[in-house]
């Protein structure tokens, strides 16, 4: 069980730092520069984002519904991800890389959600 813990504190670290650091607390100035070319998001798109991800690691730490985590989770990268690369390409500076990691916290978000089994 303790492993389940760690694997939430994990997923719920990579949400607040996104979304405290990154945004609210503006320490990632692309993160702005791909908000902004994104059409129809304004500047406060970037703190409702943020808002948004530091909620979803609250969410995470508590082990409810995380069937549901996982899915909001998914929605939410596989939109942020297509907006940067659709209309923010020249903001990111290794897609691979993101993508990359992106595929490695959804993992791991739906490992959390899998039933428990005798052997975990």
């Amino acid at each position: 069980m303790k492993a389940k813990h760690a694997a939430r504190a994990a997923v719920a670290a990579v949400w607040l730092y996104e979304g405290l650091w990154c945004k609210l607390l503006h320490g990632d100035p692309d993160q702005e520069k791909i908000v902004a070319a994104a059409p129809l998001l304004g500047p406060a798109a970037l703190t409702g984002i943020g808002l948004a991800e530091v909620a979803l690691a609250a969410w995470v730490l508590t082990g409810r519904w995380p069937r549901a985590a996982a899915v909001t989770q998914t929605v939410l990268l596989v939109a942020f991800n297509a907006g940067g690369l659709l209309f923010a390409r020249d903001h990111i500076t290794d897609a691979g890389r993101m993508l990359t990691a992106n595929a490695a916290l959804l993992a791991l978000a739906w490992l959390l959600a899998a039933p428990a089994t005798a052997d975990a």
